[in-house]
C-alpha cells in the first residue's frame, strides 16, 4: 500500500471558501422571512472623499510607535483570529521611505517579502539606489488570511490602524503597494492613476506613491513599465 498524500488543510479551506463566495453563498440564512422583492431604501449620498478618511471608531490606541507595533503583534490585533502567522515590520523607524504592503506573501516566514516576490522587490529598490535595510517595511494587515483576501468586514478597522501607524511613523515618502493604497487613501483608482500625491496625516503631509505589489508584477510583466514610472516619481520626489 502506498502512502496517502499529505494535504494542505489551509489550502483546502481557502479553496472551499472561494468556491462558495463565487457561487454567491456569502450570507447567513435567517430564520425570519424576508421580502426579497421589496425595493431597498435609497442610500444617503456619501460625503466628498477626503485624502484620508476620518477614523471609523474612537478606539484608544498606543501612542508610541514601539508600543503600537507590540500591540499589533499581540492577541489584541484583529489578525490574531485568522489562524495565520503574524509578521512584524522591519527596518529603521526613522527611515525617510516607508513601504506598506497589503499583506504578507504566502511564502513569507519571519520577515515580509520573501521568495520570488522579495527578490523582485530588492531589485526594484536597487534600481533607485536603495537597499531593503534603509527603508521601513510594513503591511496593512500583519497576517495573510487563508483565502488570500482581507475580510471585507475588517477593512475599515485595519485602515484606521494603518493610518494611526503612519501617523506615528511619519515617513517623508510612502510607497503603498496593492490594496494598501485603497485602505490608506480610500480611493485606489485615482491614487494609482495619479501615481503621486501629498497625504495629510496628523503632524504634516507626506509624499505618496501607489503602485503594484511584486506578486502582481511576477504574473503581469507588462505592468513593470508602469511600476518603473512610479519608482521614478518616488525617487525624484515629484520633480
Amino acid at each position: 500500500m502506498g502512502e496517502e498524500p499529505v494535504q494542505d488543510w489551509q489550502q483546502g479551506v481557502a479553496s472551499a471558501l472561494e468556491w462558495w463566495r463565487d457561487a454567491g453563498v456569502d450570507t447567513l440564512v435567517e430564520d425570519d422571512p424576508r421580502d426579497w422583492l421589496a425595493r431597498a431604501a435609497p442610500a444617503a449620498a456619501a460625503p466628498e472623499a477626503q485624502t484620508i478618511a476620518a477614523a471609523p471608531q474612537s478606539e484608544i490606541l498606543p501612542a508610541t510607535l514601539d508600543d503600537f507595533i507590540a500591540w499589533r503583534m499581540s492577541a489584541a490585533a484583529p489578525e490574531a483570529a485568522w489562524m495565520s502567522r503574524m509578521i512584524a515590520p522591519s527596518g529603521p523607524a526613522g527611515a525617510e521611505l516607508a513601504v506598506m504592503l497589503d499583506m504578507p506573501e504566502a511564502e513569507d516566514g519571519e520577515t515580509l517579502l520573501g521568495g520570488a516576490a522579495g527578490r523582485l522587490f530588492d531589485r526594484m529598490l536597487a534600481a533607485i539606489g536603495l537597499a531593503r535595510e534603509s527603508i521601513h517595511l510594513c503591511s496593512f494587515a500583519v497576517a495573510r488570511p487563508i483565502t488570500g483576501m482581507i475580510p471585507a468586514d475588517q477593512e475599515a478597522r485595519l485602515a484606521h490602524l494603518a493610518r494611526h501607524y503612519l501617523t506615528l511613523l511619519r515617513p517623508k515618502r510612502l510607497l503603498l503597494l496593492g490594496k494598501a493604497a485603497e485602505g490608506v487613501l480610500g480611493d485606489t483608482g485615482s491614487a494609482r492613476a495619479a501615481g503621486l500625491g501629498d497625504v495629510n496625516l496628523s503632524g504634516g503631509n507626506i509624499r505618496v506613491v501607489a503602485s503594484h505589489p511584486p506578486r502582481f508584477l511576477l504574473t503581469h510583466p507588462a505592468a513593470k513599465s508602469e511600476a518603473w514610472k512610479h519608482l521614478l516619481l518616488l525617487s525624484r520626489g515629484g520633480e
